[in-house]
């Protein structure tokens, strides 16, 4: 085992995909890791996973205020410390254009998406990251950075969460550091619908090639979240196989 860091992190809806892929690269490096899920058992299953012995679960729906409020006490009471909050909740329960939008579905996205996040970033700059330090990364998305058919309401979401980015960098700096990764199409359950059954017509318009796997944010999350990036705050770091790089085509 990777000898252990003296680092903790919370890594919202970490049962699967992106999350898990953050938890499992933090993990390996030595830190230790709370991470959430809505499905106690599929959160059992990850902390077995990546190591009883350094993770813990805790159960629960992100825009929760008392689910939010036991994560960061579970790790405080566990690990005795939080340096790093990693916002991978999400949820996109609609497909459609958004002038026909339900706007209780609108609500939800954004209480999900952005009021979650903002809700996990206040516990844990009271908890710890006031006094000690630490880092935020948020988990935004391209979708968020131009217009996004059809997911327009999680469009504005990632958008909201890209200039919550930038006003929690303002706010929290020296202290504490906050990023945000924007990622294009990763093969999870949660995108699932924009490639199944046509991944390698959809990656073909990927400059790399190739979709974006859970380990590419993963392994982006473990650097802003290291010493190798002390000097980056406020930053949107888009990982996107290059696709933007077609914006200009045509």
């Amino acid at each position: 085992m990777t000898e252990l860091s003296g680092k903790v992190a919370l890594v919202t809806g970490a049962s699967r995909g992106i999350g898990y892929g953050v938890a499992e690269a933090l993990v390996a490096r030595g830190d230790r890791v709370c991470i959430t899920g809505r499905n106690e058992e599929a959160l059992k299953e990850a902390v077995d996973a990546l190591g009883a012995d350094r993770v813990i679960g805790v159960a629960g729906k992100a825009h929760d205020v008392e689910h939010q409020a036991a994560a960061v006490e579970r790790t405080m009471e566990a690990f005795g410390r939080v340096d790093f909050l990693v916002n991978n909740a999400g949820t996109n329960p609609v497909f459609g254009p958004i002038a026909d939008l339900d706007l209780d579905v609108a609500r939800k996205v954004f209480e999900t998406n952005v009021i979650s996040a903002l809700g996990f970033a206040q516990r844990t700059w009271h908890a710890w990251q006031k006094d000690n330090g630490g880092a935020i990364v948020n988990i935004a998305s391209v979708a968020g950075l131009s217009a996004s058919p059809f997911i327009g309401a999680y469009g504005v979401s990632k958008a909201a969460m890209i200039n919550l980015t930038q006003q929690l960098a303002h706010e929290y700096a020296p202290k504490v550091r906050v990023n945000a990764i924007a990622p294009a199409v990763v093969k999870t359950k949660f995108a699932q619908a924009l490639y199944e059954g046509r991944e390698a017509e959809a990656a073909a318009s990927y400059p790399l090639g190739r979709l974006g796997v859970p380990s590419d944010i993963g392994g982006t999350a473990a650097f802003l979240t290291s010493t190798q990036s002390d000097w980056i705050t406020g930053q949107t770091l888009v990982v996107d196989g290059g696709i933007f790089l077609n914006a200009g085509v045509g």
